[in-house]
């Protein structure tokens, strides 16, 4: 093995380290403050118990960990980094000829696999155990009702309805008989339910009026039901049907967090919810997002290594640290900002989604192009 793979891979195993390192301690001590807040939460419910509690902070970790992810590798790195600069092994090495990118390209590839498995392997048991803790905190945790505490208790639904006219739309608004979220119903139903039947222009076409609704496969069953046509008179009660792709898992997970679906389901779910007529904004936001994952990872670690990797015998040291982290921080509130504009509808998702990452790698570059002419 030549020298420069041998010092790529003795980077790379340093980068490893600290990283996993970094990854468990930020892991465990943002838990810790979770853990912390279920149990203030918890102190006023009597039925949340302390095995409860653990169990829901418990199940929250892979997602937590994919969380802290960008920020471990950026301090990973950089204290991987740091401590071969200060042992002058870096040195040395650009002394002999050997360029950053070289011996860099090991760190970078640990890191976009770190990246790649994380949305690709971990992201599915997070998804499920992130899914599984949203239940066991709104059975035990939450004073509210899901997502019925919206709007009075009533729920509103879009769906496509091609009963009229092609390409029209049918929302459908009601009492649940039970609160989402708590149990799933092998049958769901709605009380004091209207549906609006509108064109593909969003003109009137007719309002359904029944005290009861239920969702049988592949259809609504008004019972009933009272029909108001375009001159407004009522035909009599019957019982009226209303095809629909819903089903109630569908209906409850499109009021979840896109963070209880795995990278692999994101796209299929996305697809049925715009056919149902959900907005599925923030569902190709979060899949953008992930796209992103081992790209931003990647970034990180060239940030870490563009502020790590000076000279450090004139001082400076506590700076140069606080400057990584700061610019970390930046490109966190970015991605806080960005997201906003890109769930509002204001920025396409994808720009939303990859401009942190865009933004991190371009300052990286300019940061180790600067070293490199140095």
């Amino acid at each position: 093995m030549t020298f420069p793979a041998t010092l790529n891979l003795y980077v790379a195993r340093r980068f490893l380290t600290a990283t996993l390192l970094m990854l468990l301690a930020l892991t465990l001590l943002v838990a810790l403050f979770d853990f912390i807040e279920l149990l203030r939460r918890a102190a006023t419910r009597p039925d949340a118990s302390f095995a409860v509690v653990a169990g829901i902070a418990g199940l929250r970790l892979p997602f937590v960990a994919m969380q802290i992810l960008p920020f471990a590798v950026l301090l990973g790195g950089i204290v991987a980094f740091w401590r071969l600069t200060r042992s002058s092994e870096l040195v040395v090495a650009r002394a002999a000829g050997i360029s950053a990118w070289s011996f860099l390209s090991g760190p970078v590839l640990v890191a976009t696999l770190f990246g790649a498995l994380a949305i690709t392997a971990v992201s599915p048991v997070s998804s499920a155990m992130l899914n599984r803790a949203e239940r066991l905190d709104a059975s035990y945790l939450r004073a509210g009702g899901g997502v019925t505490a919206l709007a009075g208790g009533r729920l509103w639904l879009r769906q496509a309805d091609r009963g009229i006219e092609p390409g029209g739309v049918a929302i459908i608004t009601g009492r649940p008989s039970r609160i989402l979220g708590t149990d799933r119903l092998a049958e769901f139903a709605l009380a004091e339910v209207t549906v609006w039947r509108l064109s593909a222009q969003d003109r009137p076409l007719a309002r359904i009026e029944a005290p009861r609704a239920r969702l049988l496969p592949g259809r609504w069953q008004l019972d009933d039901a009272v029909s108001f046509g375009p001159d407004r008179q009522p035909s009599a009660p019957a019982v009226l049907t209303l095809a629909t792709d819903l089903t109630p898992d569908r209906i409850e997970d499109s009021f979840a967090s896109p963070d209880t679906l795995s990278f692999w389901a994101l796209p299929g779910f996305i697809a049925v919810l715009e056919q149902a007529g959900f907005s599925a904004l923030r569902h190709r936001l979060q899949f953008q997002s992930m796209l992103s994952t081992p790209a931003l990872a990647a970034a990180m670690a060239l940030l870490a290594a563009g502020f790590s990797m000076r000279q450090t015998r004139r001082g400076g040291v506590a700076q140069m640290i606080g400057a990584g982290v700061a610019a970390g921080f930046a490109l966190f509130v970015l991605d806080r900002v960005t997201s906003e504009f890109g769930e509002s509808g204001a920025l396409p998702v994808w720009i939303a989604a990859w401009v942190p990452t865009v933004a991190g790698l371009l300052l990286a570059a300019a940061l180790l192009l600067h070293l490199e002419d140095g």
